[in-house]
């Protein structure tokens, strides 16, 4: 039973001393962590919806009855099992007792064993309580991160997935995408989906503050610790205290002050500037990068430990091009919203603009194609322009994929479906048959038929199978 249930409390409600001595201890012998009180009012105090166990309690108590404090715990969650013990009961008090809600009524005198067994199956069938909220409040996360995370491809999925997985843990995440991929979308959803959701997010952007504000920024100082500081001032990171805080291109935090943010890691602990003594801090840090980390180490802009602290987990955030169809999905996303937030109607996209959005780089990313959806919607009702010519400037695009006919556009997205497959892979054709779930031969046809190679850097047209 140990091996089953560790360490799962039941609670204990008794004000007979004698009693709670010799339920605790048959409750122990039986595998359970045992808490006592003599009174409901303690009892109340010690339990919520998370309370992983079950409740004995005697119905006779001063000042209350076992009855009333079942009624008040299942105000608190129904799903929490109540044992009650009589030397009192009779056949109406115990179909009371069943009527509101209790998961079992035992008449004293009773023999352990039976008290015990009672206990492991209330305490089993509350673990089964316990594991469905656990579910259905992972799937309102799940759909709840659809709606931030958009996408369908595999990438998206799997790091959506990864996204509710890490949320839970207090470990150091380090983000690396590039620009424009949603890395403080991602931060926000590990603060949001976590168990610090109410503590405060803070945002700090390395490369956005001048090298001089950095340090009191970050660390904070008191006051008349230099010219101009005529009170003290809360750092970004105590601010974060219980919460999370996000340090955007990390690389680009000045290397003389790595060393004191590695210390903040360490130790837990804050240097304000001017300060005599360290201040503790609670944080969970998340990092964010558009350069590879090791490429940063091996430039100097980063140091080798500090990465060591930052990127416990490392969540890497696809660009869109590699994402297959999940621009047209955020696009159409996108459109809607601005629709709705300038009280317009959503046009609708064309075959040529759709073409465009599976066929174009994007550079920007996510950020640039959500640009492109806001200047769609309000561009539609007065000069309404094909998407290519809003994106790059262009007002004689010239021709489209799409005014070859459908053949032309199926080559273009198989063609960008496979180039990205293969970038992602690194030209590793078995990799990308499975991605793809295409046979080698139809693969090999399809390459040499859109001119596409192995070749990971360049994928150049040579026609090679």
């Amino acid at each position: 039973m140990t091996d089953t249930l560790p360490k799962v409390p039941v609670l204990i409600v008794d004000d007979d001393p004698s009693m709670r001595a010799a339920l605790r201890q048959w409750i122990r012998l039986a595998g359970f962590e045992t808490q006592e009180v003599a009174a409901p009012d303690q009892a109340m105090a010690r339990l919520t919806r998370d309370f992983a166990g079950c409740v004995v309690s005697d119905v006779m108590l001063d000042g209350e009855d076992g009855l009333s404090l079942l009624r008040r715990i299942g105000e608190l969650d129904a799903g929490l099992p109540v044992v009650l013990i009589t030397g009192h009961g009779d056949v109406p008090m115990a179909v009371e007792a069943m009527r509101s809600g209790a998961y079992d009524f035992i008449e004293k005198p009773f023999d352990p064993e039976h008290i015990a067994e009672v206990v492991r199956r209330a305490c089993e069938k509350r673990a089964l309580v316990m594991e469905n909220r656990a579910l259905k409040m992972q799937l309102t996360d799940s759909a709840g991160l659809e709606s931030r995370l958009i996408g369908a491809s595999p990438a998206m999925q799997a790091l959506r997935r990864q996204v509710l997985h890490f949320a839970t843990t207090d470990a150091a995440v380090l983000i690396i995408g590039e620009t424009g991929t949603g890395k403080e979308v991602i931060a926000q959803a590990l603060h949001d989906f976590s168990p610090r959701k109410d503590g405060p997010f803070v945002a700090i952007n390395a490369a956005a503050l001048p090298e001089a504000m950095v340090e009191a920024e970050l660390f904070g100082h008191e006051a008349g610790a230099f010219t101009g500081a005529d009170r003290r001032r809360t750092g970004r990171i105590e601010a974060a205290g219980g919460g999370v805080l996000l340090l955007d291109e990390i690389v680009s935090m000045p290397t003389s002050l790595q060393p004191k943010l590695l210390r903040v890691l360490q130790e837990k602990k804050v240097d304000r500037i001017g300060g005599s003594r360290p201040v503790d801090v609670d944080i969970r840090l998340i990092s964010a990068a558009n350069i590879e980390p090791g490429e940063a180490v091996r430039s100097g802009r980063l140091r080798e430990d500090l990465l060591f602290r930052l990127n416990t987990i490392e969540l890497r955030v696809p660009p869109l091009r590699e994402r297959g169809s999940d621009a047209l999905l955020l696009f159409d996303t996108f459109v809607n919203r601005f629709a709705v937030r300038y009280s317009l109607d959503a046009p609708a996209a064309s075959a040529r603009d759709e073409a465009f959005l599976q066929t174009y780089a994007w550079p920007g990313n996510v950020r640039e194609l959500r640009n492109a959806a806001e200047r769609f919607v309000l561009n539609a009702p007065v000069s309404p322009q094909p998407l290519e010519a809003l994106v790059t400037g262009r007002q004689d695009p010239g021709p489209s994929p799409v005014d070859g006919g459908l053949k032309d556009l199926m080559d273009a997205y198989e063609r960008n479906l496979i180039e990205g497959a293969l970038r992602r892979h690194g030209g590793r054709v078995l990799d990308v048959m499975r991605e793809l779930n295409l046979p080698r031969r139809t693969l090999n046809e399809k390459m040499a038929r859109l001119g596409l190679s192995r070749d990971r850097s360049g994928l150049s047209d040579t026609g090679e199978g």
